[in-house]
């Protein structure tokens, strides 16, 4: 139904106006009575053999929502009935910002895939708390963190612990976001001394909490092997609790989409099915070249079950959708948490 009648409608409209329309839609009816009992019905999959115990969390499936898509924590009650085992809100910065000029997210049909550069738009430390606070427990919470576009690079670190000390109490586990490409001064949150310098600042805040939480890395696509080699080493130096493979891509080698059309887009962060491979290659490597010393979220190009699956052969622990959600639907957490009973 999704892909027949819902996504050609959908795909008529402006990327992100609809983005916003989808989440009035989804709030207001899962408000109608009954509404609920249908998505749950048509979407969620329970079953014992699905739970994945992981940082100390037990998750109820491997199959999340990626950070971007509930960016303020304002639908992740409701979108825990389409069945996710858990939700990354975020990227979440200490204060509230606009974010680029639009337009700024854009659909690649023949690729499946999408470009942005929204510049971690979002409504701020505050307001996520007070979202926050309306978790009804139903799934296990992830908090991606961030700087603001205007911190200057010394304020680096102090923008992270600013919103993993407020958000601490709220979420079940922090995810490092250094890894996107639509921010300022990229090339330092990607320094192997910066990253353990922050790394550290928000290790030893952890431990000035009675609880502490889990704190992943994610990872751009397109780090070669010395770096990836980097980033094995930085783990097992820092004891950080795992990573996420991977962000979106700055690479456009090999897609359908022709030149004049990604010139006329312009910069952003590349996702969906043309990252798939290139995903799934950190994935293993990762995986393969550290004997499987830490966790790793898969995320990255997963439209189908295959495509899940593939990730987790690779090396993944969970994995996380977010374009294939937007081109498949709903219905593509169901299929991956089937398949993944039937091995």
């Amino acid at each position: 139904m999704y892909k027949q009648l819902l996504r050609p409608i959908f795909f008529s409209f402006d990327p992100e106006k609809i983005h916003h329309f989808t989440f009035s839609l989804v709030k207001i009816t899962s408000k109608i009575p009954g509404f609920k009992s249908i998505y749950r019905s048509l979407y969620v999959v329970e079953d014992p053999k699905l739970e994945r115990k992981l940082f100390g969390l037990t998750f109820k499936n491997p199959v999340g929502l990626a950070a971007g898509f509930d960016k303020n924590a304002v639908l992740y009650n409701e979108l825990a009935n389409f069945g996710f085992g858990f939700i990354e809100i975020g990227t979440v910065t200490p204060k509230a910002q606009a974010g680029n000029p639009k337009k700024r997210l854009f659909r690649l049909k023949d690729d499946q895939g999408i470009i942005n550069r929204m510049g971690f738009n979002n409504e701020g430390l505050e307001r996520a708390i007070e979202q926050l606070k309306k978790n009804k427990g139903q799934l296990i919470i992830g908090g991606n963190i961030g700087k603001n576009t205007d911190t200057k690079p010394e304020d680096y670190t102090k923008d992270y612990l600013a919103c993993f000390n407020a958000l601490h109490p709220y979420v079940d586990y922090f995810v490092l976001n250094v890894s996107c490409p639509n921010v300022g001064s990229h090339a330092k949150l990607n320094d192997k001394d910066y990253l353990e310098e922050l790394i550290g600042a928000v290790q030893n805040a952890n431990k000035t909490f009675e609880k502490q939480k889990p704190i992943v890395l994610k990872i751009a696509p397109d780090l070669n092997n010395v770096q990836l080699d980097e980033i094995i080493q930085l783990v097992k130096d820092t004891n950080l609790d795992g990573v996420i493979a991977s962000n979106t891509s700055t690479d456009r080698s090999g897609l359908k989409a022709s030149p004049e059309l990604l010139e006329s887009i312009g910069n952003g962060g590349l996702s969906g099915q043309p990252v798939k491979e290139k995903s799934t290659a950190v994935i293993k490597y990762l995986s393969e070249k550290s004997n499987k010393a830490f966790p790793i979220i898969g995320v990255g190009g997963i439209h189908s079950a295959k495509d899940a699956l593939e990730k987790i052969d690779a090396g993944a622990t969970l994995v996380q959708v977010y374009t294939g959600f937007i081109y498949e639907g709903p219905s593509l957490i169901k299929r991956i948490n089937k398949a993944l009973l039937k091995r």
